[in-house]
């Protein structure tokens, strides 16, 4: 095989994702999300955050979200992660409407390995992700040394407006309860 095939090759890297939702039963929904990313082959979970509940960013005439963000190993290069991940939110009901607005769920693709990019498809790390506690607070659970933008999570985390965000789980395990 050439070299250039063989590095790209079942290559594992450990990539973030931001869960949240806030229409119907928002952890359910969630919790089927890790689960149908779990079943893949080429995406393996490696740890959850606890949950939250946090108030709506942008549009703020809504109710209030769940949210958490998880670690996942995948051979799948970052646009394939972002397949699975926008597939994943049809095949649970997303309909994408107003921005920022209601959803039954989102998955948002915030860190892949040591992949940069600025495109209008994918940009990686997630824009804006270091200005919302809504991201940046569970990202802090499994991940406050990995560094954005120069900056570790934690630092990032200790830096935005948390006020109002309720942890609803004592571990990252609620996913796996019924």
């Amino acid at each position: 095989m050439p070299e250039s095939q063989a590095s790209s090759v079942d290559k594992t890297v450990i990539a973030a994702i931001g869960f949240g939702g806030n229409i119907g039963n928002p952890r359910k929904t969630m919790a089927r999300a890790l689960a149908l990313l779990d079943e893949r082959d080429d995406i393996h979970i490696r740890t959850v955050s606890r949950l939250y509940r946090t108030p709506p960013w942008g549009n703020t005439d809504q109710e209030w979200f769940h949210n958490a963000c998880v670690l996942v190993e995948t051979t799948l290069d970052p646009h394939e992660l972002l397949k699975v991940c926008l597939d994943t939110e049809l095949a649970l009901g997303r309909v994408r409407a107003d921005r920022w607005g209601p959803r039954t769920i989102d998955l948002d693709v915030l860190l892949h390995g040591d992949f940069l990019s600025d495109h209008a498809d994918l940009t990686v790390p997630h824009p804006r992700m270091t200005e919302r506690a809504f991201v940046m607070v569970p990202l802090a659970d499994i991940a406050p040394q990995a560094v954005v933008n120069l900056q570790s999570v934690a630092d990032w985390s200790s830096l935005v407006d948390s006020e109002g965000i309720e942890a609803l789980s004592r571990d990252g395990d609620w996913w796996l309860q019924p």
